[in-house]
């Protein structure tokens, strides 16, 4: 398969890339450009490459042999494992670029004069074997409310706008990015945030929906969440606050100056607050600390079948999801009297009429508010469980720990962002 000496950078995305010998290295994720205050074409300076790990890294361009349809190949098999920082006057194609507004002047097209916005980026290879940018493909304004214009490629040359400042804007329209975002997991779309710019990850974290943003927001790191509530209005912080699981917002208003909390949970519905207020009078490396206080919870004259449908609901995760704790009402978290535990497997063996009180398992050890992170790990080593009850001195349950928000607080804090000397040692 013959190699390609123009390309369109969204083309790009995804292709495996690969060192001479065929090994696998990664996929292409975005192209990094230096940006320039003059009109030569900006020079394409590497690729964002995501390694099996989903860590991102830069390959300068140099390194690139050859661009085919089936794969990017490398002149090496060696590549540093640096986390991929843009430097000043860098921008990463797919994710900054796309949405800059400029204008087209193309004498005797339709689109001439017109506004547009860029939606592709054309690369081509010169003799000197660098890679510069050369077309573009341009979204033009329809016109009338509502009209959506066409599609043109049109040369660099012929478009004005395409500037340093036009693609740092950070009031540009990021819809088109937004795209990019849709059907990527949460975690996913985090570590794409965290290679941005401040300025634009935070302009594109502010145009998600509160949901969305909620969701992003529990995968980021301690600094990048602060930096984002601190972004947002007073209202806004507080609707994401509510849309995150409790023990996530409780963890993230831990990290914030006493009265900027205080001001979150003021504005925050009393009845999440009241939640998350709980949740912060733990310590954070303890059961109460860790614990999210909205498990699947019912009373023993539960169905069987009704225990299951809790737990087929797909805002519970699955390590939660695995037990179905059985309590005298009510069922909010402080509840009444702690009873039991039924796992899922046997709730799966059970005829879906029988009730859940006849089979709760109510010799399963209980989790203290107060027990430390150690006794929390042995616990969960010990009985083989994903998820366990944690009990106060009176026999309420107040909430359950989950293997995940476990390794959340085993990991370093800053796992996220984990030292490439780190990952380099794993491989």
């Amino acid at each position: 398969m013959s190699a390609v000496s123009r390309v369109f950078v969204a083309r790009l995305a995804g292709l495996p890339v690969v060192g001479p010998d065929g090994e696998s290295i990664g996929r292409v994720r975005d192209a990094v450009i230096g940006l320039r205050s003059d009109r030569k074409a900006p020079r394409v300076l590497g690729l964002a490459v995501e390694l099996a790990n989903r860590r991102r890294i830069f390959v300068p361009i140099l390194r690139v042999t050859s661009i085919e349809a089936a794969a990017v190949t490398l002149n090496t098999g060696s590549v540093s494992l640096r986390r991929l920082h843009l430097r000043p006057g860098e921008a990463l194609v797919l994710g900054q670029v796309l949405g800059t507004r400029v204008r087209v002047d193309e004498p005797g097209e339709s689109y001439d004069g017109a506004d547009a916005s860029v939606v592709d980026v054309g690369i081509e290879q010169t003799r000197t074997r660098d890679w510069v940018v050369h077309r573009l493909a341009v979204r033009v304004r329809g016109r009338g409310l509502g009209r959506r214009g066409g599609v043109h490629v049109v040369d660099l040359s012929h478009v004005t706008g395409f500037t340093t400042t036009a693609i740092t804007r950070t009031d540009q329209d990021v819809a088109e990015a937004l795209t990019m975002y849709d059907d990527m997991r949460a975690t996913d779309v985090a570590q794409a945030l965290r290679e941005l710019p401040t300025d634009r990850m935070l302009a594109i974290a502010a145009a998600f929906d509160d949901e969305r943003l909620a969701d992003v927001l529990q995968e980021l790191g301690t600094d990048d969440q602060t930096e984002v509530i601190a972004h947002l209005s007073k209202a806004r912080a507080a609707d994401v606050l509510e849309a995150m699981d409790p023990d996530d917002a409780a963890d993230l208003l831990g990290e914030l100056p006493v009265r900027q909390r205080e001001e979150l949970l003021t504005v925050m519905d009393p009845e999440d607050s009241g939640t998350v207020r709980r949740l912060l009078t733990f310590s954070p490396y303890t059961a109460g600390g860790m614990m999210t206080p909205e498990p699947i919870v019912v009373t023993p004259s539960t169905t069987v079948a009704e225990a299951l449908a809790r737990a087929r609901n797909p805002d519970i995760t699955p390590a939660l999801a695995s037990m179905v704790f059985v309590v005298r009402p009510p069922t909010a978290t402080p509840t009444g009297r702690y009873i039991g535990a039924v796992h899922l497997q046997k709730l799966l063996r059970e005829p879906p009429a029988d009730l859940v009180g006849g089979i709760v398992d109510t010799d399963l050890p209980k989790l203290s508010p107060d027990d430390p992170l150690g006794d929390v790990t042995r616990y969960f080593a010990a009985y083989n469980l994903v998820a366990g009850p944690v009990i106060d001195a009176e026999n309420h349950m107040l909430g359950a720990v989950s293997v995940d928000d476990l390794l959340d607080h085993l990991l370093p804090e800053d796992w996220r962002d984990e030292d490439e000397n780190r990952v380099e040692e794993a491989r």
